[in-house]
C-alpha cells in the first residue's frame, strides 16, 4: 500500500471551537442571578459606637475624711531626720500606729508623750526619711506661724472615737483617700480655730462646722484663727 498525501493550504482560516448554546445560556443567568441577590442583600451596617456615660462628679465633704481620737504611747527622735519625732499612736485597732511628725521645733519631747491626739487616718502612708507613716496628727498654727500645737479632743475622749464636723455626723469616711482626688487638700484650707479656741471648717459661705466628738468640741491650748492641718 503506498503513503497518502494530502495537501493543506496554510492560508486557509483557523476555525474555533464554538461554545454550545446551553452552556452559555447557563452561564450568563448564573451570573445574572448573583447580580440579582447582591443587589437585593442590604450592605451590613456599621457598629455605632455606644456614647461613653459622663464621669460622676465627685462631691467632696468633710466626712470623706477619717478622723479618730488617738493617744501617744510613745515618742522618739527620727534617727535621720533632726526637725522630725516618730509616734506610736494608739487608735483602739491592734496595734499602734507609727507616726511621723515634724514637730520637734514646736513642742518638746516631754509634752509628746501620753497626750490625747486628733488623727487623720485615711491619708495615704507616706515614707519620711526611711520610716512609714500611717496617719497624721492635726496642729493648729497660730496666724505668725510661731506656734503650732495639738488639736485636742474634749476631756473623756478615749482613743478610736470617731471625730466629725458638726453637720455631717451621717457622712462615711473614705477608706483611704486617693491622691488624685485631692480631698484632704480641697477640705484643709477651711480647716481653722475660732476666736474661742474651737477647732472646725468654714464651708464656701463662711460656715463653721465645729469639729466634735460625742458632741463636744475640740480645741487647742492658745491658738486662736489658726489654720489646721
Amino acid at each position: 500500500a503506498g503513503i497518502q498525501l494530502v495537501e493543506i493550504d496554510l492560508n486557509a482560516p483557523v476555525q474555533t471551537k464554538k461554545q454550545a448554546p446551553s452552556a452559555a445560556k447557563d452561564k450568563k443567568d448564573a451570573s445574572a442571578a448573583k447580580d440579582k441577590k447582591d443587589a437585593g442583600e442590604p450592605k451590613a451596617a456599621k457598629k455605632e459606637k455606644k456614647p461613653q456615660p459622663a464621669a460622676k462628679e465627685l462631691v467632696i465633704v468633710p466626712s470623706m475624711i477619717d478622723l479618730r481620737v488617738g493617744h501617744i504611747v510613745d515618742v522618739e527622735k527620727h534617727p535621720d531626720a533632726d526637725s522630725l519625732y516618730v509616734e506610736k499612736i494608739e487608735v483602739n485597732e491592734d496595734e499602734p500606729r507609727t507616726v511621723v511628725s515634724g514637730l520637734v521645733r514646736f513642742i518638746p519631747i516631754e509634752q509628746m508623750k501620753n497626750r490625747d491626739v486628733v488623727l487623720v487616718c485615711n491619708l495615704k502612708p507616706a515614707s519620711m526619711r526611711g520610716v512609714k507613716s500611717f496617719a497624721m496628727v492635726l496642729c493648729a498654727t497660730s496666724t505668725d506661724g510661731e506656734t503650732v500645737e495639738f488639736v485636742e479632743p474634749p476631756k473623756g475622749s478615749k482613743p478610736g472615737d470617731r471625730v466629725y464636723f458638726e453637720g455631717f455626723e451621717d457622712g462615711t469616711p473614705e477608706e483611704q483617700l486617693k491622691p488624685k482626688q485631692k480631698i484632704f487638700e480641697t477640705i484643709q484650707p477651711g480647716l481653722f480655730t475660732n476666736d474661742g479656741r474651737e477647732a472646725g471648717w468654714y464651708n464656701a459661705d463662711k460656715k463653721f462646722h465645729k469639729l466634735l466628738v460625742g458632741g463636744n468640741v475640740c480645741t487647742t491650748a492658745t491658738v486662736v484663727n489658726g489654720s489646721l492641718k
